[in-house]
């Protein structure tokens, strides 16, 4: 077999399981909390501690190893989902609080899994970032599937189901100490293994700064190991501030109003989408949920996969196109002119497809056009912007829904009280 088969098959394993947690915590929410108790709870406990973990692990997270770092997310994700599953059932808020202290470890190990892997991506070839992408993809539908199939099909418990997910993150260990090829990060380490002298660091960081540049004055040092490996943290935390900055605009943005609109849509809208029961595929109002989210979670595989194929070089098209999706959909729960629910299935696919294309195509922009030595910093960076999205549209959606169902009961409309 090739390397480019081993390459693609780590990130697709890697990427699957970083996020199939966090998707299997989202769709046990009803069953950790309880009926009386905000699902948005749930959502903020699992992406507040990743988007902190984002924000602020690329500008120190360099000094650990690979090796090491991938060893405390495999324990950080156990520990957290041992904690959640053998907690007693919901009783009491002191269970229900140790159990979102569980799903606490479980998101610090995914977002700063996230980074670390998506800095990794430029050092293993083109097809790295296309099978990352599909498997982040493929874990909605894995995480989501397995835990509706193995709660009510299967026959298993709750906590059965969440205590077996407890051993998914080994697969992460297998892959990268046995089927990562261990020749690029080698021979990264021993170009960054002799340090120059200390006075020609100093020299060339007071050049970088006199010259307001983002990038080392010799194109030789990468971002994350740099060979100014002497230099003064704050300054090196300076120029990654720098960084930071230039890649806002271009990437930053179109992702993070993307995951606003989207997960706004999932969390605040999608729930009071709901048409007469005669007038749908469904015998209960319950099952539109979750179909939703099967639509959405197989749009966002197909276009995360899509990159060997499709590449979309402005970021800011889609996202706009996802934002006119939250509005006509807010606007129907409103005012309910849409005809029939499968116009809905239509859109929500849309909206998975939109969300999936400016994830993967944003980081293939930052491969594409970011210089070599500032890449893997960039990556890692850039990954704050889905977790601040979903942060800022959990908060939106937890007031947004309650007042879609008002209105809608006040005009008639009382399918969302039936849930």
């Amino acid at each position: 077999m090739s390397s480019e088969f081993f390459q693609q098959l780590l990130r697709d394993r890697t990427g699957l399981i970083n996020n199939v947690l966090y998707v299997i915590i989202l769709s046990a929410a009803l069953d950790l909390v309880g009926p009386n108790v905000p699902k948005g709870v749930v959502l903020l406990a699992d992406v507040i501690p990743s988007f902190f973990t984002k924000l602020c692990a690329p500008y120190f997270i360099q000094a650990i190893p690979y090796s090491v770092r991938i060893i405390i997310f495999v324990l950080l994700s156990a520990v957290g989902m041992l904690l959640i599953a053998l907690t007693p059932a919901y009783t009491d808020g002191g269970t229900i609080a140790t159990k979102m202290a569980g799903v606490v470890l479980a998101s610090l190990s995914s977002g700063a899994g996230e980074l670390t892997f998506l800095g990794l991506v430029h050092y293993y070839g083109p097809f790295s970032l296309a099978a990352w992408g599909s498997g982040t993809g493929g874990a909605g539908l894995i995480g989501a599937g397995l835990y509706a199939l193995a709660t009510t099909s299967w026959g298993l418990s709750v906590r059965t189901t969440l205590l077996a997910s407890a051993c998914l993150p080994i697969v992460m260990l297998i892959s990268f100490f046995l089927i990562l090829p261990p020749g690029p990060l080698r021979r990264h380490g021993k170009r960054h293994a002799a340090d120059e002298p200390v006075g020609q660091q100093n020299e060339e960081i007071e050049q970088e700064q006199r010259q307001g540049l983002l990038s080392p004055p010799d194109g030789s040092t990468s971002a994350m190991f740099p060979r100014r490996a002497k230099a003064p943290g704050w300054t090196t935390f300076q120029r990654n501030l720098r960084r930071a900055r230039s890649l806002f605009l271009p990437y930053m943005l179109p992702l993070l109003l993307v995951y606003v609109a989207e997960y706004t849509i999932n969390q605040g809208v999608a729930p009071t989408l709901l048409f007469p029961l005669p007038e749908s595929p469904f015998k209960h109002y319950r099952a539109f949920y979750p179909t939703y989210n099967a639509i959405y979670q197989a749009g966002v595989f197909i276009s995360r996969s899509s990159t060997p194929f499709l590449r979309i070089h402005n970021l800011y098209l889609p996202s706009f196109l996802q934002v006119a999706n939250l509005v006509f959909l807010a606007l129907h729960a409103i005012f309910n002119f849409v005809p029939n629910v499968y116009v809905v299935f239509a859109i929500i696919f849309w909206e998975g497809l939109l969300g999936g294309l400016v994830y993967v195509n944003t980081f293939a922009e930052i491969s594409d056009n970011v210089p070599k030595e500032e890449r893997e910093f960039s990556l890692s960076a850039t990954t704050v912007s889905d977790s601040g999205g979903i942060c800022i549209a959990g908060f939106i959606s937890m007031g947004f829904e309650v007042w879609l169902c008002n209105w809608q009961v006040r005009h008639g409309r009382d399918y969302c009280k039936k849930l």
